[in-house]
């Protein structure tokens, strides 16, 4: 018998990606860690910037009519989602990537970028520094609270877990003594460390593209 997937990530992410397990026929757990929400920023000169990076869709999500003032600035995005959110927005792509924001700052570098402007999360991987002039939260995402019985349905699942942020947040909630049923399908190595040891089984994504990950989560639950 296939085992359910937990969903951890925020809405509405969370329900596209527990709507792809359940379209190839198997059950997924709906438990948001966290709820994203957009925070007061202002837009800078665009002039004063040469490429926008965009590591997460949630910045395309909540970053309000601000995002008007930048559609000049070529696009350099973390996985296909993010830049079909900022192409629906208005942008045009230069690129994204199937790998994370370190990856990001090498092909972006490589192209030509000099003066990137950074529009991310409260907690984020990438900061000001290199080809990264300027850093600009524009959204939070804040820890939902989950009572018991809820983490008591992640027993015998694989939980997908998207960031080290939700890794930490997992470990916080199932006590070491009870991981031995659960498995984790991990975006990344930094993501899967967050996440602690005592796991039934721990598994990487070959990318960060939600696709990937959801096949790896799949695999797992068989």
């Amino acid at each position: 018998m296939s085992r359910p997937i937990a969903v951890l990530r925020p809405e509405p992410g969370n329900g596209a990606t527990a709507a792809a397990i359940e379209a190839a026929g198997r059950t997924a757990i709906r438990l948001p860690l966290f709820a994203a929400g957009p925070v007061p920023w202002r837009a800078p000169d665009p002039a004063a910037f040469d490429a926008l990076l965009l590591t997460s869709a949630n910045a395309l999500r909540h970053g309000g009519p601000q995002l008007g003032a930048l559609r000049g600035l070529p696009v350099h995005a973390v996985g296909s989602a993010t830049a079909e959110a900022a192409r629906h927005a208005g942008f045009a792509i230069a690129s994204a990537g199937r790998e994370d924001g370190a990856a990001l700052l090498v092909a972006a570098a490589a192209a030509g970028v000099r003066r990137a402007l950074l529009l991310g999360g409260r907690t984020r991987m990438l900061e000001a520094g290199g080809i990264i002039a300027r850093a600009i939260t524009v959204y939070a995402s804040e820890p939902l609270a989950i009572a018991p019985e809820q983490a008591a349905r992640l027993h015998g699942a694989i939980a997908l877990v998207q960031s080290a942020r939700a890794g930490a947040r997992l470990a916080e909630l199932v006590a070491p003594e009870h991981r031995a049923t659960i498995g984790i399908a991990a975006i990344s190595a930094r993501a899967a460390a967050a996440a602690g040891p005592g796991w039934r089984r721990v598994e990487i994504a070959a990318d960060v593209q939600a696709d990937t990950l959801i096949a790896l989560a799949l695999q797992l639950a068989d």
